[in-house]
Formats: structure tokens, sequence, C-alpha cells
């Protein structure tokens, strides 16, 4: 078995990356930096970039900031053990380009988005997905159709995880019977133990935890990341299910339906993850490529109670003490 597959097995936490930028929407280096240096002092075991938190807008011509992105946190990253994971979007040619731009700044797997092949059959997405895997190894994508997902069968994913080079699935469709279809995939190919699965329903992390996925790759670990390292800690070292950890999941599933704007179809999520990182002094504004993207009517005020609802999910204390040295 690879070192890769054996990591990603374990259970690991990586944040989805999000893009620092200047009030002008221009890319904040520094911060952008600071980011990176941020997920890895707290522990984070790999970083996810280029990906929807980082905004798919970066590949426009116009923006150009796909490759930049990378750089920088592929440099943050070189020395330790952190996965290098690389957001791979597009028709087969440009996910392919984008698969060897990865793997040439060093990155060693490629979360594979499927939002540009709408239209496609299930053998054409299968298809797909094998020429972007004989590049760089894969973790499949379960993107929610609120943001831009595919509803992907039962029949898909059982054909996917036969690809040699399917490392991981994560799975996001916020979904309980589409998440179960992803499941009972992989458990049915008999590759339970070489392909890892980890959670991206940023509204159920604990319990997929407690349900036996290896880790999450999450927007919502984009914040308070040091916390989010501890709970994945408490959820492998518990017997059973814990009554405290019930509870938490609860809190910490509040906590996401504020950040995350559901109440508005999540269009402020993005914009609800920046306003943590403005208030902890990561990021310096909330700032989108889409100057349309912003905080909801009312979403300010739900991240306000929830702050005040649920300190201990917070990693304030532990940002501010190191981020003069992040930021230098």
């Amino acid at each position: 078995m690879s070192l890769l597959r054996e990591r990603l097995l374990k259970g690991l936490v990586i944040p989805a990356h999000p893009l620092a930028l200047t009030a002008d929407r221009k890319l904040d280096e520094r911060r952008q930096r600071a980011l990176s240096r941020y997920y890895l002092a707290a522990g984070a075991g790999g970083l996810a970039v280029g990906v929807h938190t980082t905004q798919f807008a970066i590949r426009e011509p116009e923006v150009g900031l796909y490759r930049p992105v990378l750089e920088l946190a592929a440099a943050e990253m070189r020395g330790t053990a952190a996965v290098r994971i690389a957001g791979i979007c597009g028709q087969t040619a440009q996910a392919v380009l984008e698969a060897e731009l990865a793997v040439s700044l060093g990155y060693e797997c490629g979360l594979l988005s499927l939002a540009a092949l709408r239209d496609a059959s299930t053998a054409e997405l299968v298809a797909h997905a094998r020429e972007v895997a004989a590049v760089i190894p894969v973790m499949g994508f379960y993107l929610q159709p609120d943001v831009g997902g595919l509803v992907l069968p039962y029949e898909f994913w059982r054909e996917f995880v036969e690809i040699p080079n399917v490392v991981a699935i994560k799975v996001a469709p916020f979904n309980r019977y589409r998440t179960l279809d992803v499941v009972r995939a992989v458990r049915e190919s008999g590759r339970a133990g070489e392909v890892a699965l980890y959670t991206g329903n940023d509204d159920n992390i604990v319990v997929d935890l407690l349900n036996g996925f290896s880790g999450g790759l999450l927007g919502h670990w984009a914040v308070w990341t040091r916390s989010a390292v501890a709970l994945l800690e408490r959820v492998k070292k518990s017997t059973g299910v814990p009554p405290d950890l019930l509870e938490l999941a609860d809190q910490t599933t509040d906590a996401n339906a504020a950040l995350f704007d559901a109440a508005n179809g999540f269009r402020g999520c993005i914009a609800g993850l920046h306003e943590i990182l403005v208030r902890q002094g990561l990021l310096a504004g909330r700032w989108c490529l889409d100057p349309d993207e912003a905080l909801s009517p009312g979403q300010m005020g739900e991240i306000d109670r929830v702050c005040g609802a649920y300190p201990w999910l917070n990693d304030d204390e532990f940002v501010r003490e190191n981020l003069d040295s992040w930021m230098a």
C-alpha cells in the first residue's frame, strides 16, 4: 500500500484552503501564506488548495490565480508530512492539464470535481476520471448540488471505485441517502481498506466521523482548525458513541448553519468563513473574487449568535498567540 493511502486511511484534518484577497481583489500573498502556516501549526494533516473554498473563479483567464495559490501552499508544505491535495476541475482536457500542473508542483492527490460535466453519462464520467487518474492519484468529490455539484448515483460510485488510482472520496452531498450510496459502493467493491472516506458533509461532521469516516476535508475546518484537530482525536479515541459527542455534533452543525448560510441556500458560505478569519486577524476583509459574493441578510447576526453560544468551538487564543509569527 502506498504511503499516501496509509496516511489518508489513518484519518486527517484537511482544511479546504480559502483565498486571501486585498481590498482591490488581488491576491494577498502574505495572508495566503499565513493561512497555510496556521493550518499546519494547528495540526492539519493536509491542505486542499484550488477547491470550492478557494473559489473556482481562480481558474478564469482574467483572474489567473490557480497556479499562484497552488505554488504558495506547496512552498509552505515543503518539508512537512502534510498531504498535498489540488482541486481539479473542468472538462477532460482542462482537468488533465490541471492534474499535470499539480504533479509538477509536488501535489500528491487531485480532488476531482465533476461539476463541469453536467450532461455526461455515467460511462463518460468514469472515463473522465480514468484519464485524470492516469496523471495523479484521485480523491472523488461528491459536491452538494446547491453549490453546483451533480447528483451522482450508486452506479457511478460503484464503477468509480474500481479505478486503481482512486485513493479516497470526499463525500459532501449534504444528504444522508446520497452519502450512503458512496459508503455502500466502497464496501461492496471490497476496497474499503484501500479507498479512504472523508466527510465533506459540513452539516453532519461529527456523526460522519463517529460512523467511521477516516477524516474530513471540509470548508468548515478552514476556521477553528486547532479545535477540529482536537475533535478528530477525541473521536478516534472514543468507544461507542458518547452522549457529549452527540451534543457537540448538534452544536457544530448549528455553528455551520450560520457560517455556511444554510438559511439562504449557502450563498454566503465563503463569506461566512472569511468573517471568522477576519475576526481572528488572519484575513484583512471578507472580499471574494465576485463582488456580489457576500454575507446574506441576517447572516452576521447568526454568526454572532453561534460564536457567543459555543465559545469552545473556536481556537481564538491559539491564533492570537501565533498570528505575528505566521504573518512574518
